[in-house]
């Protein structure tokens, strides 16, 4: 009964309306500049976008594309959940929650879309053949752990900042 109250208590009309207050221009621009920085971040070193400085090993598979995909968009409004919002007074410390496991989320879907053979730590700890036969097939799993850590932080962060918003406009 606690989860249900704490959820409904979240999903109350003024504390959406005090969220939607928070998602002004600023938010979209910064959402927009990290989720293309995230493509490129993660799409660059790992191959996923052809180019000339990285070779992939292996070919790219479809579940490194949804990796890449479903993570860049997740990662750039998690980005924009730490620009302050307008006219609203967020201490410090509450704009630090979260940058652990979005971290920690942003790394594991690099891990998850890179090529197995072309990951040094990968390579070293299990060698090239444990690399295609125990790392790889973990690859999927690793991303969508990846992606469901990214977006539960992002529901996090967004209850957090309309709650804390919510008390602002009291």
């Amino acid at each position: 009964m606690a989860v249900r109250a704490s959820t409904a208590e979240s999903l109350r009309p003024g504390s959406l309306a005090a969220l939607r207050s928070t998602l002004d221009g600023r938010f979209w621009l910064v959402t927009g500049l990290a989720t293309a920085g995230s493509l490129l971040l993660l799409g660059v070193p790992t191959a996923v976008i052809p180019n000339p400085f990285f070779i992939r090993m292996t070919p790219t598979e479809t579940f490194n594309v949804a990796v890449w995909l479903a993570s860049a968009p997740l990662i750039g409004l998690l980005v924009a959940t730490y620009v302050r919002p307008p006219r609203h007074a967020i201490s410090h410390r509450d704009d630090e929650t979260g940058a652990g496991r979005a971290t920690l989320g942003g790394v594991a879907a690099y891990l998850a879309i890179g090529c197995p053979i072309c990951n040094k730590v990968v390579v070293a700890g299990l060698g090239v053949s444990g690399a295609l036969s125990i790392f790889a097939p973990l690859q999927p799993l690793i991303g969508a752990a990846s992606v469901a850590l990214l977006g539960a932080t992002l529901a996090w962060r967004l209850r957090a900042r309309a709650r804390r918003c919510e008390k602002c406009a009291v």
